[in-house]
């Protein structure tokens, strides 16, 4: 049993919070319980809200020990609650362990051939197939369906949508039918309306956003998880695009202009949440930058954009009596001080401290 004494965001207040051996928040005091920490701030288990546990860097599917390394790391970087949105590796042997972090699975990418990372995706031949392969990967996954929205068409020379608009009302449908949420890859602009107007419920990096888009996404409730630091690759994706002149320029002018259309998105009322995009390029345990980067990019509430909001937005509970004690505690106030997010002073994930914190 376990005490713990600080400030409990995004309240203000001091609170006690007390942790049964059940690993529970309890209702009441525990008589006896060792006190972990007396001060600091107390901050609901961080969300990396847009990651891929099991991908391998050359886009490939690991082994399930390293796709365990995947997990930790997250874990020790505080992050306790992992949206993966897509993995070739099958990761279910991995959830429901006490010492992971919980994995909401988006099961396998749907794409087109030879419009994604090479195999990476589930590849479909004709697009009118994408409403079945939607419910087939709504009943794969968590609550959670990931479409490739847009991708370089070679015959174009730039990015371009990979379904046609009828389409994918037809496949949304199928997975809203089957209780699941819908979310796509998207950097361009040219594949948001069709997308948005079909009632997609989440957009993934978005550097192609309008203003009108915005507004849209805005009224419908769309959520955006903008992926700061990958976008930062762009710039690196674009120098080795030199048979693809027009898609280079593009890719740069979309990094040049990310951080504003995460500005634009959060005024309009856009819910924007923390995705690090881990797997393949980016590595692992860097959910901290990207709430740096948010929040230098003016997201307002950019803490909670990786714990409080993304909890709720994904159905997790906060520390509240009966709920599992996923915290961290930082020595500082993180919200105005996101650095502080990389030097934690206690990770307890399900009432288990990490070894070597606290």
């Amino acid at each position: 049993m376990y005490r713990l004494r600080g400030v409990l965001l995004p309240d203000e207040e001091t609170v006690e919070l007390f942790v049964g051996a059940d690993g529970l928040i309890a209702a009441e005091p525990l008589p006896g319980a060792e006190t972990l920490v007396d001060s600091g701030f107390l901050v609901p288990g961080l969300v990396d809200a847009h990651c891929h546990v099991g991908l391998g860097s050359n886009g490939g599917a690991v082994d399930l020990a390293t796709a365990e390394e995947h997990a930790t790391t997250d874990r020790d970087a505080g992050a306790l609650l992992l949206r993966d949105c897509g993995s070739p590796t099958d990761t279910r042997p991995l959830q429901g362990r006490a010492d992971l972090p919980e994995i909401v699975r988006a099961a396998r990418h749907l794409a087109r051939p030879k419009r994604y990372v090479p195999g990476l995706a589930l590849e479909l031949d004709d697009p009118a197939l994408l409403p079945d392969a939607v419910a087939e990967q709504a009943a794969a996954g968590d609550g959670w369906v990931k479409l490739v929205g847009d991708w370089i068409d070679r015959g174009v020379g730039d990015l371009a949508p990979l379904w046609p608009d009828d389409v994918l009302v037809a496949a949304i449908d199928a997975a809203h039918a089957a209780g699941a949420r819908v979310t796509a890859h998207v950097f361009g602009t040219e594949a948001l309306p069709g997308l948005v107007r079909a009632g997609i419920d989440c957009i993934e990096h978005g550097t192609g956003l309008t203003d009108d888009l915005i507004a849209e996404m805005a009224e419908r409730g769309t959520a955006l998880v903008p992926t700061l630091i990958n976008i930062d690759t762009f710039p690196d994706i674009a120098g080795r695009a030199t048979r693809y002149p027009a898609y280079a320029g593009h890719m740069r002018e979309l990094h040049a202009g990310a951080r504003d259309v995460v500005r634009r998105a959060v005024e309009a009322g856009v819910p924007v949440y923390a995705g690090t995009d881990a797997g393949g390029v980016i590595a692992h345990g860097r959910i901290a930058d990207e709430v740096v980067a948010l929040h230098a990019a003016g997201h307002p509430d950019a803490l909670g954009a990786a714990s409080w909001a993304a909890r709720e937005w994904l159905g997790r509970p906060g520390p509240v009596p009966g709920a599992p004690a996923d915290l961290v505690v930082y020595p500082t106030d993180p919200r105005t001080h996101p650095d502080v997010l990389h030097r934690p002073t206690l990770i307890m994930l399900r009432g288990r401290v990490l070894p070597g914190r606290g």
